[in-house]
Parts: structure tokens; C-alpha cells; sequence
């Protein structure tokens, strides 16, 4: 096997593995991310974790970063296809983001609505990376918000977003009623001129 393989064949096995341990992560909490879980489901054995990572903690903060990148993209292609259609960039971010099926697809939606509550509870490695993601989120609202829109807005938006998600999550169908007046009403307090 020449180099090039060997090298291909090692970044497809840490792709896997950073893809089985975002989901984890986001369906089972910072907690429930067993490195022998996340190595069966990426199809490898145990043995072969420190090949591709120091430590669990080290897998957890990729984990955070690829499920962050990933949720963002999908994310994304939904606000763009919401303002191509129309929508302001506060609305389509408040449809998109508190959309039934970011509501229903845990293990591929926002870290920060998955893991916030845990977030304060971890190493300092991780929480860095945790907090560079709500910091993102917050921008995000920003920027849908106006570019120079004050930093508390932002903040106040962002928060609405993800505890509106969170409790839908807890409340189940209840909670997914509920989620109608929600998006109605965050709209209306933001999406403002």
C-alpha cells in the first residue's frame, strides 16, 4: 500500500469517527460519548483511538467543531433558500432554525440547543470550544439582526431561539404545537425596521 492510500484511508477512518461522535455528542450529551461506542459505530476497533486523537476530551472538541460545521450548512441552505423566496433574514433564520425537522433531527441540529445546559460542566478545552459556538450563534442572529445591530439583541434573539427549541424538544408534541406562535412572535418583536 503506498502512502497516498495509507493517508486516504486514515482520513476516511477520522472522518467516520468525527461523524459517529458529532452525533453522539448531540444525541446523548457530553456524558454519554464513550470512546468504544463512537469507534464501533464509526466501524473500528477501540485500539485504534489514539492513532487519530490524544485524548476523549480532544474527540469531543472535534466532535463539537464538525457537528457545529455541519449543522451550520444545513442551516444555511435553509435560510438562503427562505430569503430566495422572500424572507427577510430574521424571518427565514427564526423559520429555519425553529423548523419541525430541526426540531425532530437531534443528532444533526444546533450543538448549542443540544448540549447548552451541559456546556458550563466541562473542562476548560471544552468549554472553550462550546462557547466559541454560542459566540457564533450569537453572531449569526447579528447579522440577520443588521450587522451593527447591538450585541444584547442579538444575544436576547439567539437565546429565544434556543430555548424555544429546547423546550419543544421537552415537550414533545406539545411542544412542536407551540412552535407556530413562537417563530409568529419572535418575528414580530425582531423583524423590525
Amino acid at each position: 500500500m503506498n502512502a497516498d492510500t495509507k493517508s486516504s484511508r486514515r482520513e476516511q477512518s477520522h472522518q467516520r469517527i468525527l461523524e459517529a461522535a458529532a452525533r453522539a455528542v448531540r444525541r446523548q450529551g457530553y456524558a454519554g460519548v464513550g470512546v468504544a461506542e463512537v469507534m464501533k459505530e464509526a466501524g473500528l476497533t477501540h485500539g485504534g483511538f489514539y492513532a487519530h486523537f490524544k485524548s476523549r476530551d480532544a474527540l469531543l472538541a472535534a466532535a463539537i467543531e464538525h457537528a457545529a460545521a455541519d449543522s451550520t450548512r444545513s442551516l444555511s441552505r435553509t435560510i438562503r433558500a427562505l430569503q430566495d423566496a422572500g424572507a427577510s433574514p430574521v424571518r427565514a433564520l427564526v423559520e429555519a432554525y425553529l423548523a419541525d425537522n430541526h426540531l425532530a433531527t437531534r443528532e444533526r441540529g444546533c450543538v448549542v440547543a443540544a448540549l447548552g445546559s451541559e456546556m458550563p460542566r466541562q473542562t476548560d478545552e471544552l468549554l472553550d470550544v462550546s462557547r466559541a459556538r454560542v459566540a457564533a450563534l450569537v453572531e449569526r442572529a447579528r447579522s440577520a439582526l443588521a450587522p451593527d445591530a447591538p450585541l444584547e439583541r442579538a444575544f436576547l434573539l439567539a437565546s429565544s431561539l434556543v430555548g424555544a427549541l429546547q423546550m419543544a424538544r421537552a415537550l414533545g408534541d406539545e411542544g412542536r404545537a407551540l412552535l407556530p406562535a413562537t417563530r409568529a412572535a419572535l418575528i414580530n418583536q425582531y423583524d423590525t425596521p
